[in-house]
């Protein structure tokens, strides 16, 4: 329940949302009544999952789903092999209308792909013509070659992006015409370019990352083991949040075109720092197939009480803000030196600080004889901060020394 009644309104790309968190193109948007519920409990608005042609054949293999968990923690990267929905666009164009007439104050976005420019250009038409707000198009799973390498993405071509880009944007009318890329680039913000040439309006940042979750040892079979093989997933959750932050730190630095971004958040604090890189929604996929669409509760309830706190008016307000803070690494200050400091009535007595230096950081602490308590050198410690990152009661900091 909601105990902050502040205004999270957020207006992308021309379109109103009622706070900046919607559901990204996945699983829980391929259904009407899911969609339905997400609205009910207070989203902002969805992207349904990838639609293509009626001639477009979607072969879909099951099990599909794999994660990698750590620590005790289940899923801190999800791996999918779907591919795009099972549901074409004669299905979808009725769904989109539908939320739209009974959901008028929601955004209803379509995710949308093509293997030639006539299948872009009439996905757009009927979706348009079936009332959307926006249209968000595939650039980030393989869907022919376009004239490329065949298996390729779409975005990792620059030339097929902005041509393709372009084909769209061409047909769109009314339409804001977004572009999901993907990070597994070796120039992002040349990609982000490519969509700003072709014409687009925005960008989606970014797609999940191609990957081998994990290999069975005692069978040999990589996971998802369909009938004793497998092949490379898409993994999105929480693994994949830093990739997702220096992504939208790079196009916000160097290409005028507002963002939509996606891949690993999971909480509002997690929204707030991919809104400080110059975010100006946030999409959420895993963290919802995870843990359901009522942590839509915990992200209005986090978003309102953080611009409270920290004297903003509204979440726009927040957008970019670390982004001069991020510097080249010669930029950086060599005039300060740190050092590690314990808290004592902190510390659990774990030794993990202990060991960690002593083994990977520079042997700088010690474990005092009559209560184990560590005790850091202050001649040895340079302050690289692995003691911090290791600890799991905070009971560490750094000073100046």
């Amino acid at each position: 329940m909601i105990t902050n009644e502040r205004d999270l309104s957020i207006d992308f790309c021309g379109v109103h949302f009622v706070n900046p968190f919607l559901l990204s193109a996945a699983p829980p948007t391929d259904d009407l009544d899911m969609v339905r519920a997400a609205f009910e409990a207070g989203w902002a608005g969805a992207v349904l999952k990838t639609t293509s042609v009626e001639t477009e054949k979607v072969d879909l293999v099951y099990p599909m789903m794999s994660a990698v968990h750590y620590d005790g923690h289940r899923i801190m990267g999800l791996g999918n092999i779907d591919l795009i929905s099972e549901h074409h666009i004669d299905v979808v164009e009725k769904r989109a209308a539908t939320l739209k007439r009974e959901y008028p104050d929601r955004v209803v976005a379509v995710s949308m792909m093509g293997s030639k420019k006539e299948e872009w250009q009439e996905l757009v038409r009927r979706l348009e013509a079936a009332g959307v707000d926006i249209i968000e198009c595939s650039f980030s799973c393989p869907q022919g070659s376009m004239g490329e390498e065949p298996g390729a993405m779409l975005a990792q071509s620059l030339e097929a992006t902005e041509r393709v880009a372009g084909w769209v944007k061409q047909a769109a009318k009314r339409c804001p015409v977004v572009i999901k890329i993907t990070p597994q680039v070796a120039n992002i913000v040349k990609v982000a370019q490519a969509v700003k040439r072709g014409g687009a309006d925005a960008i989606c940042a970014a797609n999940t990352i191609p990957s081998l979750m994990g290999v069975n040892v005692d069978t040999f079979v990589p996971y998802p083991d369909v009938q004793g093989r497998s092949t490379y997933s898409g993994m999105s959750g929480p693994a994949t949040k830093p990739i997702t932050l220096r992504t939208l730190a790079e196009i916000s630095r160097q290409v005028d075109l507002p963002i939509t971004a996606t891949g690993g958040p999971v909480s509002w604090h997690d929204a707030v720092e991919m809104m400080l890189v110059g975010a100006t929604t946030v999409q959420f996929c895993t963290a919802v197939m995870h843990y359901g669409v009522d942590i839509i509760d915990d992200l209005r309830d986090g978003l309102a009480f953080y611009l409270e706190d920290k004297g903003f008016a509204k979440p726009a307000d927040i957008i970019g803000r670390a982004l001069p803070n991020i510097v080249n690494h010669g930029e950086l200050s060599r005039d300060v030196k740190v050092i590690s400091a314990l808290i004592e009535e902190r510390c659990v007595k774990c030794d993990l600080c202990y060991i960690a230096c002593r083994d990977g950081g520079h042997q700088a602490i010690k474990l005092r004889k009559t209560d184990r308590l560590p005790e850091i050198d202050r001649e040895k410690c340079p302050g690289c901060r692995l003691c911090v990152t290791v600890c799991p009661a905070d009971a560490l900091t750094m000073v100046k020394k």
